[in-house]
């Protein structure tokens, strides 16, 4: 697995601070918006991103729980993330929402 080393490439590492511009950072709840700070790594986040996101929220099954819950991905997101993490599709919430979307317009 890509991040099965995290604990060691971890330390030090901060999720980055452009990742979330907009936040004031110095109030953040990082545990309250752990979605949003998932799908922005998962979005536009580097390596070091990654590996800071998994150490912050306590390793790699606690992040795969967070990227289920994730609203939207890219299909290119949605993929990375499957074949990184091991999860299928059906287990976002982004997928089976733009499901339900598609079945709503076409009914």
């Amino acid at each position: 697995m890509i991040f099965s080393d995290w604990r060691q490439k971890s330390k030090g590492l901060e999720v980055s601070k452009t990742l979330l511009w907009e936040y004031d950072l110095t109030r953040f709840d990082w545990q309250r918006f752990r979605v949003i700070v998932m799908q922005r790594v998962v979005e536009r986040g580097t390596m070091n991103d990654f590996y800071a996101a998994i150490r912050l929220y306590g390793g790699i099954a606690k992040v795969r729980e967070i990227i289920k819950e994730i609203p939207t991905l890219s299909d290119i997101d949605m993929n990375f993330v499957c074949s990184v993490f091991g999860l299928k599709k059906e287990q976002l919430r982004c997928y089976t929402r733009r499901l339900s979307r598609e079945r709503l317009l076409n009914s």
